[in-house]
């Protein structure tokens, strides 16, 4: 049923797919911002990797379902045999069945488009691992808004976290690049962490995984459990 109500919101679905794609094909073309020695597209294809997470994990996961929730659809989910941590768990499902779709699309205009071809160390296996981490992350942080908060407030704050993790995740500047204050910041946020996960995975540059892999842990944990816990159905 998730995945219905996904596809019946096709417009959404489509900005989250045209953004990541968008910000993909300008900035590896127009080389315009300091990414480092190597290609502009082996730096930003895993940035917009995260980029999409984050789009469809939190904005559109967590606006969607604040206004189920403002509309009464999710009070009448309440008196059902579904629990919170049940329709949670659906939701989260669905958003990581589209995901793999934009990782799919992203990566084939890279490669296809930008001549971008994986690095030495790619990993496959690590490019999932940061995937489901990202999903736990970003999917629990918009579920814990769209539980907690009203409809017009889970919409202002979701927009203005995606554009705060766009400027601060590594997605189109190194972490490096930014003073030190909003680079200490960065570092203990989970955009820049799934950008650093998903370079390892493409094998665009030698990452410590300890770090963002523990940072992804910790912030997916911590707003899954919160989400369920403080989750409300109207």
């Amino acid at each position: 049923m998730e995945l219905r109500l996904t596809a019946r919101r096709g417009e959404n679905v489509l900005v989250t797919i045209v953004i990541p794609v968008v910000v993909l094909l300008f900035f590896a073309s127009v080389s315009v911002l300091p990414n480092g020695d190597g290609r502009p597209v082996d730096f930003l294809l895993p940035g917009t990797l995260a980029l999409a997470v984050i789009a469809t994990s939190l904005v559109n996961l967590g606006i969607a379902t604040a206004y189920e929730r403002n509309y009464g659809v999710l009070k009448r989910l309440g008196g059902s045999p579904l629990t919170r941590s049940g329709l949670l768990a659906a939701k989260m499902s669905a958003v990581l069945v589209v995901e793999v779709g934009q990782v799919v699309l992203l990566i084939a205009i890279a490669f296809a488009v930008l001549g971008w071809r994986p690095g030495p160390g790619t990993s496959p296996l690590l490019l999932v691992v940061g995937l489901l981490l990202g999903t736990l992350a970003f999917a629990g942080l918009g579920l814990l808004m769209a539980g907690a908060l009203r409809a017009e407030a889970t919409l202002a704050l979701a927009n203005a976290l995606f554009v705060a993790f766009l400027l601060l995740g590594g997605i189109i500047l190194q972490v490096a690049d930014l003073p030190a204050p909003l680079a200490a910041l960065a570092g203990v946020l989970p955009a820049a962490a799934l950008a650093d996960v998903f370079r390892a995975a493409l094998g665009s540059a030698e990452v410590a995984l300890a770090e963002p892999i523990a940072v992804l842990l910790v912030w997916g944990v911590g707003a899954v459990l919160l989400a369920a816990r403080t989750f409300r159905w109207e």
